[in-house]
């Protein structure tokens, strides 16, 4: 019952901000053209303007997997239930600890979570979570078969590799539940843009320059329909830069997709913005990248039987004409931890203004907190 009062009290609330979106846009005398997109259960049947759908999951037997929305989950029942998680997503990281806390144990990752744009550290540390929750973890893994065994449930059949090792095969047996998390796709395929010249990528994203222009003239698009930096707050942004270009005359308006600060808020959050190790290496050159990491236990896990770290990974580059005796430049930040989400946001502001490992350091720290290890790095 409390879990279906959640869930009410969710579509209410998403009800009430969709019917705000769509007052403003009256008010603002926008002219909306609406479509109905109708595909089974696959989420809301309403999509206005260019929009995305769930992603068709791969692997043979894909019709037994479920949507979130279709998921009953039973906390408290002491029923024993286990299931699968293909997570290439960020929302995919979501479930683990939310499904292990409503009753379903066992469950078992399938996927890339580190496509999130976390650093390699803060993947493992990612892993570490998933056991944490008793969750079995398999990496690289390809969806092969889905089955139903003898008892009626599912046996999943996964072939996993890693880098320098030879692939192996696998068999899940006896899941409840194979949940699908690998993404959506553009919703733009019946909408004939070819014929009025607006171009598309190979996967349905509608292509557009660094000021939202599509190839047509007078045509614009933003948001997850462009196939970058798939977020809320990025299509907001945009959507806005592009309405100073247009009807405030600043020719030069556009958004930076440099330096996006993204959150997984996964349990603890992962919180990403910048580069990671490796793309500053190929960016600057190893000799001109210098990494700074800590792991530790936050002050309010000492008192807790419990103990979940918290990791941090400094990435900074010295610029290509001065050595990096001159203090480099922090061109990445990656953590995972409590409170994580929450610091990021204002240490990407730092780092959007360019700030150096000298700035970080000559920063009073704050204690006790977890953001202090941060300009205490040494």
């Amino acid at each position: 019952m409390q879990q279906r009062t959640i869930k009410e009290k969710r579509d209410a609330y998403v009800r009430r901000l969709n019917e705000i979106y769509e007052n403003n846009l009256k008010k603002a005398q926008c002219d909306c053209r609406c479509r109905l997109h109708r595909s089974g259960n696959r989420g809301n049947p309403l999509h206005t303007g260019l929009q995305v759908i769930p992603a068709d999951p791969p692997g043979q037997g894909s019709e037994d997997f479920r949507l979130h929305d279709q998921l009953e989950l039973h906390p408290g029942t002491g029923e024993h239930r286990s299931g699968c998680l293909e997570a290439h997503t960020g929302m995919g990281m979501l479930f683990p600890s939310l499904l292990e806390k409503q009753g379903w144990g066992n469950t078992g990752i399938l996927g890339h979570p580190w496509l999130c744009g976390v650093a390699t550290v803060t993947c493992y540390k990612a892993k570490a979570v998933a056991t944490f929750f008793s969750c079995g973890f398999y990496c690289s893994p390809q969806v092969k078969t889905v089955t139903k065994s003898p008892s009626g449930l599912l046996d999943v059949t996964v072939t996993s590799s890693m880098p320098g090792h030879k692939p192996t095969e696998e068999v899940i047996q006896d899941v409840d539940c194979l949940l699908w998390a690998v993404g959506r796709e553009p919703n733009t395929q019946d909408l004939c843009l070819d014929r009025v010249g607006v171009q598309m990528d190979a996967k349905g994203h509608v292509v557009v320059d660094e000021y939202q222009n599509t190839t047509r003239r007078g045509v614009y698009a933003i948001g997850d329909v462009c196939g970058r930096a798939l977020l809320t707050p990025v299509a907001i942004a945009a959507g806005r830069k592009l309405a100073h270009r247009l009807f405030e005359g600043k020719q030069d308006s556009r958004l930076d997709y440099h330096c996006i600060p993204t959150v997984v808020f996964s349990h603890p959050p992962i919180g990403t913005v910048g580069l990671t190790e490796d793309e500053a290496v190929a960016a600057y050159g190893r000799e001109n990248v210098k990494i700074y990491s800590t792991s530790f236990n936050p002050l309010y896990h000492a008192v807790t039987q419990r103990k979940v770290k918290c990791v941090m990974k400094l990435v900074c580059a010295g610029k290509e004409e001065k050595p990096l005796s001159s203090s480099p430049k922090v061109v990445g930040l990656h953590m995972q931890g409590m409170g994580c989400d929450e610091i990021l946001q204002g240490f990407a502001v730092a780092i959007k203004m360019g700030a150096t490992k000298a700035d970080l350091d000559n920063t009073v720290a704050i204690h006790p907190t977890s953001a202090e290890e941060l300009v205490t790095l040494r």
